[in-house]
């Protein structure tokens, strides 16, 4: 049988993953029977069959979720050895849906629950991943691997996983579409877990109809259906308080709204969200610490590993110091052990707060104001890599409100700043997201009319 689409696809990306992921190191390993898998596919094409819109299309897929037989290590070394020995529901759902999963992606290691000083896109099993649009500068994280690989062309479409900011930063660090979901619309069984609360994976792209389609494929969805829906006469909040932090975010935060705005969306600005705002960082680190001892050891329950709870993850981190603690430490986890469960008083606490800082806010904003959603810049332009004192944020307070509602939260990227992509944020109520995405497709339409899509990166060392 002559090469079909799914092989030709699965080969091209293996050779560009070869030749340009050792400037970028965004895949942690890579599938050795992905060819053999797109051979079947084409078997099933070429006999009139097509399971869905993504049919022999490859995909990579983040290395926190469970494949079968393939290293699925949240960035430890203590999860390397052994493979799981089944899918994720949300992998099992796109080979379903006739997915090649070509290879797996680097993170920040434990998905950024480590340590307040970690440097994003670093774990000891993959190293350090590296933006393509200039190689000193952070890819974000934790899903640093899959927006990176997306936008050096490793694959069209990735899977990355969201607390509060893990798919956002990297989508607007390294210029492509990412979507965390409404909690709870894509499953987590099969995914190493922070929080009950806000855990979410959620697809990324260098489109939005791309997007679409891979949440379609891993929640059951038909958003891609809805996409090109007029946005006229939808009205878009703009929270004022959560902008400021980046001049070069602003603008392309203003150029976003004129463009929507040009759409026929209606702007209502000078909004605030003053609870967020007023929320004691320490709950919701409360929150995710209590969720995270707790839904780990339920997790590394179903594996055949060596460590089998926090304590055992933090023991091994301590006898494997050169390896795994080069560069930061692992105090997140070790105030995660020490923490009372989900019936001490610090927990519900913490609940409380978060709730009203997050669901009540977000509700009673978009109801107040009568606004189908709400948009600010999603980050700085990315900084510079820092191993050695940990990252500097800027920006972000956009996911904080959607992490803490469980709400969808789209992000999108808008132009370059002196060579580095900013993007915009928008998010909305619970169970929205087919208006994000057609928010999200009339901005991006609109972008590409006046400057054309994002230009590509060329991977230069300094920026």
């Amino acid at each position: 049988m002559t090469s079909g689409p799914a092989q030709d696809e699965v080969r091209r990306l293996l050779g560009l993953i070869e030749e340009l992921d050792p400037k970028i190191r965004s895949v942690n390993a890579v599938n050795p029977h992905a060819l053999a898998e797109a051979e079947g596919l084409d078997r099933e094409t070429a006999a009139g069959r097509s399971r869905s819109p993504l049919h022999g299309r490859a995909v990579l897929v983040k290395d926190n979720i469970d494949t079968t037989g393939l290293a699925s290590t949240a960035g430890s070394l203590a999860l390397a050895d052994e493979p799981p020995m089944r899918d994720a529901t949300l992998v099992r759902r796109l080979r379903e849906a006739g997915m090649v999963v070509v290879g797996k992606t680097n993170l920040s290691e434990w998905a950024n629950i480590r340590d307040p000083h970690s440097t994003s896109g670093w774990s000891a099993h993959g190293g350090l991943t590296r933006n393509p649009y200039a190689l000193n500068r952070t890819a974000w994280g934790s899903s640093s691997g899959s927006g990176a690989a997306v936008a050096a062309g490793l694959a069209a479409f990735a899977v990355g996983t969201e607390t509060d900011g893990s798919i956002t930063a990297p989508a607007a660090a390294c210029g492509v579409i990412g979507l965390k979901p409404t909690v709870g619309l894509v499953p987590t069984e099969g995914v190493v877990p922070i929080s009950w609360s806000q855990d979410s994976p959620g697809p990324m792209a260098r489109t939005v109809a791309d997007v679409a389609a891979l949440l379609d494929a891993m929640a059951g969805t038909s958003t891609l259906d809805d996409l090109e829906r007029s946005v006229r006469d939808r009205r878009i909040g703009v929270p004022r308080d959560l902008w400021g932090y980046s001049a070069a975010a602003d603008a392309a935060s203003e150029r976003a709204l004129e463009l929507l705005s040009k759409a026929g969306a209606v702007v209502v600005d000078d909004l605030a969200l003053p609870a967020l705002k007023d929320l004691d960082e320490d709950m919701e680190l409360t929150l995710l610490l209590v969720e995270l001892k707790v839904g780990l050891a339920k997790y590394l329950a179903t594996r055949d590993a060596e460590v089998r709870t926090l304590a055992d993850v933090i023991a091994f981190n301590r006898e494997h110091a050169e390896q795994e603690l080069p560069w930061f430490g692992q105090s997140f986890l070790e105030r995660a052990e020490e923490t009372e469960g989900v019936a001490s008083t610090a927990y519900l606490e913490a609940v409380d707060a978060c709730t009203a800082a997050g669901l009540a806010e977000l509700d009673r904003t978009l109801g107040e104001h009568e606004v189908d959603a709400l948009l600010a810049p999603a980050m700085a332009p990315a900084t510079p890599i820092d191993l050695v004192n940990g990252d500097v944020y800027a920006g972000g307070s956009a996911t904080s409100s959607s992490a803490l509602a469980g709400a969808p939260i789209l992000t999108v990227p808008v132009e370059l700043a002196r060579g580095l992509p900013v993007a915009v944020s928008v998010w909305a109520a619970r169970g929205h997201e087919s208006t994000l995405l057609q928010l999200g497709h009339a901005l991006e339409s609109g972008r590409d009319a006046s400057t054309g899509p994002l230009p590509e990166p060329t991977f230069p060392e300094w920026v």
